[in-house]
């Protein structure tokens, strides 16, 4: 026994991808493993994405960040060699993006395109797969891989449309990823956040009529926000969860108690 705090991330290496914003969800988690002491790079989209980006990561402290659009053909493998380069490996790894075109993402899930479909699940689902066996061999002393989904995966959400299966895709990956990395002592987990007003959320038809009727009917009758998901991620990347593994836990105030 040691007298160190429960979510102790002194020394740890990670990445996070995903950041949009000061709002996103990825800036709340990396808000998160900054203040547990873990050492932090991070990504942006692209050049016009990361003047929002780096204000982020120099509030907290991030020591690199790169360009990383998984679909530009090597731009993730380069990603995941400089953090060989520059670390020699990587403790764990945020996993927050998502896209569907806009026409398939707001029509009905049966009028998807195919080529619509497989963008999203592409840069939703895949990615983290992709992202997942990048990451094994610098996992060396094992790690934590995580990503975000939402509960419009397990029940029809009005207006989710095509992101419901390609979630649900990507909540069946990661116990797959669980499965098969941890015998490496690499875990995987889903996190899955109530309703939350950020700049991906807004592609969402009619967010805000969600976000109203998830206020009135939560049990504890408060929205979360990305603080609530950033203490949960930084305790799942922590030794203190060093035995729990393939799960999709929900930070949501008790919204997934109601069908």
């Amino acid at each position: 026994m040691t007298n160190a705090p429960l979510v102790d991330l002194a020394g740890k290496r990670g990445l996070v991808i995903g950041i949009a914003n000061d709002t996103s969800i990825a800036a709340g988690c990396a808000r998160a493993f900054a203040r547990c002491g873990a050492r932090l790079a991070a990504t942006y989209l692209n050049d016009k994405a990361e003047k929002w980006v780096a204000p982020v990561a120099e509030e907290l402290g991030v020591e690199w960040t790169a360009p990383c659009d998984v679909r530009v053909p090597g731009q993730l493998e380069a990603l995941f060699e400089r953090a060989r380069r520059e670390w020699g490996g990587i403790d764990f790894l945020l996993h927050s993006i998502a896209f569907a075109p806009k026409e398939d993402l707001h029509g009905r899930v049966v009028d998807s395109s195919a080529e619509g479909f497989a963008v999203a699940m592409d840069v939703s689902c895949h990615s983290f797969l992709r992202m997942a066996r990048l990451a094994e061999p610098l996992m060396t002393d094992g790690g934590c891989l995580l990503c975000v989904t939402f509960y419009g995966s397990e029940r029809v959400v009005e207006h989710y449309n095509l992101m419901g299966p390609v979630k649900a895709a990507l909540e069946s990956a990661t116990r797959y990823v669980a499965a098969e990395l941890g015998g490496k002592g690499i875990r995987a987990h889903a996190i899955s956040p109530g309703p939350i007003a950020t700049r991906a959320a807004s592609g969402i038809d009619r967010f805000d009529e969600l976000l109203e009727r998830a206020a009135a009917q939560v049990p504890q009758r408060q929205l979360v926000d990305i603080d609530d998901v950033g203490g949960l991620a930084a305790f799942l990347v922590s030794d203190a969860a060093r035995r729990i593994t393939g799960t999709v836990i929900p930070v949501d105030s008790g919204q997934h108690l109601f069908a």
